[in-house]
């Protein structure tokens, strides 16, 4: 397992790239081995150790979009009519909870064989190139999507964008560049797909973390609590940052870096992985 500096910087780097649409589990399957760290990913504490990295993104994404989600549950609480932002916000919700439902049974069903991949670094600089590709075809077909907003999105819309999410199954794939790419496909700006992709990453994280969670505190968390608890607070801050800058970031620019990144850099690991 990572010692507590190895463990810090998988933090800050997860916490970056969960968010930024370059794969965060790309980079945690990828880095290890780049810079020959001593770290068996196909240890039992080494997902659950992951997934409480995720749990800090989690939380920053709560803390950022609170109003968001006040809004969204305190309109369960008034049923009364009369009150578009109520059924704007109800609407919004159904919307999370559809895009949500897909991925999460899905992921399920397929985690177990999957699970093999987590640790080929080869695979997943070769998914980076195919993330960076499904980017680059994403905003190049926006264009003819037309326009859409969130708060005219249909329930069929929103289970396509969560079903999209499946595909960060596979290292290298990014979850939030899919539901963005799935986003931009419907129409939404980059701005409204952005905003939709972390909202429907918070449910799922939670779900991830529910699942092992109990393993991290188990037997399986022996001698790793301490690094898996350093690395939630550390990739909770990075986060924050990241969709500080990324919310504003899509206000007025594209997918496209992130693109062009996910693409040279798979290209370049391919090539150093085939001749180290």
């Amino acid at each position: 397992m990572p010692d507590l500096f190895q463990a810090i910087v998988l933090a800050v780097v997860q916490g970056v790239t969960e968010l930024f649409p370059v794969s965060s589990l790309g980079h945690a399957v990828i880095l290890p081995h780049l810079f020959g760290w001593d770290v068996d990913q196909n240890a039992p504490t080494f997902l659950p150790f992951l997934v409480m990295l995720h749990v800090g993104t989690a939380l920053a994404l709560l803390i950022y979009f609170w109003r968001d989600w006040w809004l969204l549950l305190s309109s369960l609480l008034d049923r009364r009519g009369g009150d578009g932002a109520k059924a704007e916000a109800r609407h919004a919700l159904l919307l999370i909870v559809l895009g949500t439902i897909p991925a999460g049974l899905i992921g399920l069903i397929f985690r177990g064989g999957l699970a093999g991949l987590f640790a080929d670094f080869r695979i997943a600089a070769v998914f980076l190139i195919l993330n960076g590709l499904l980017l680059a075809v994403g905003e190049f077909l926006r264009r003819r999507a037309g326009s859409a907003q969130l708060a005219t999105l249909r329930p069929w819309q929103a289970i396509a964008i969560g079903t999209s999410q499946v595909i960060a199954l596979l290292p290298g794939f990014s979850r939030s560049g899919a539901t963005m790419g799935g986003g931009l496909l419907i129409g939404l700006s980059n701005e409204d797909a952005a905003r939709f992709a972390f909202l429907l990453a918070t449910p799922i994280i939670g779900a991830a973390a529910v699942l092992k969670l109990p393993e991290l505190l188990g037997e399986q968390g022996n001698g790793v609590r301490g690094q898996a608890l350093v690395g939630a607070i550390c990739s909770a801050a990075t986060a924050y940052l990241a969709v500080r800058f990324l919310m504003r970031f899509f206000e007025t620019n594209r997918l496209t870096p992130f693109a062009v990144y996910c693409f040279a850099a798979g290209a370049a690991l391919s090539v150093y992985f085939a001749f180290s």
